[in-house]
């Protein structure tokens, strides 16, 4: 069934991207097709700090959005992590620029995503590899603002 859920979910990157602009949804884009992803927004100290710590189970098209106020080298870890994740690394303007896959749950081994990065989108391990999301894919979220590569319609962000 979930593998049904994210084919259902995979659209043609010919259909208009506007519609799915909201701060609850991340769209990643790529030669592969797109998907749509149901996101928390981690955009203060104090929730990036939490992250997904001691969730038990994350739905499949669902993530964490983690939003820095400006580009920097950042790197995660995965203690008190429950469940393995993708950490997707990304550039102002929604570029993916490195791609971190299956983190290991409890471990507390530095991640690093790289400089010049100001979004982390974090899924569940393995899903970006069998969605083929690769770095060079965007990301499409209201906070990228001006610098997105695919920027939002103003009107269908919430």
């Amino acid at each position: 069934m979930k593998v049904w859920a994210v084919a259902f979910c995979i659209i043609s990157a010919s259909q208009s991207a506007w519609a799915v602009c909201d701060v609850n949804k991340v769209t990643v884009s790529g030669d592969w097709g797109q998907a749509h992803f149901n996101v928390d927004v981690a955009d203060d100290p104090d929730e990036r700090a939490k992250g997904l710590m001691f969730v038990e189970d994350l739905p499949t098209l669902s993530g964490m959005l983690f939003v820095y106020e400006q580009p920097q080298s950042v790197s995660f870890w995965m203690q008190n992590t429950l469940i393995p994740l993708d950490m997707l690394f990304a550039s102002p303007s929604g570029e993916i620029l490195a791609i971190h896959e299956n983190a290991i749950p409890l471990d507390t081994t530095p991640i690093p995503g790289g400089d010049g990065i100001q979004y982390v989108l974090e899924i569940n391990g393995g899903l970006s590899s069998r969605l083929g999301i690769e770095v060079g894919s965007i990301l499409q979220h209201p906070s990228f603002g001006f610098q997105a590569i695919l920027p939002c319609d103003e009107k269908s962000s919430n």
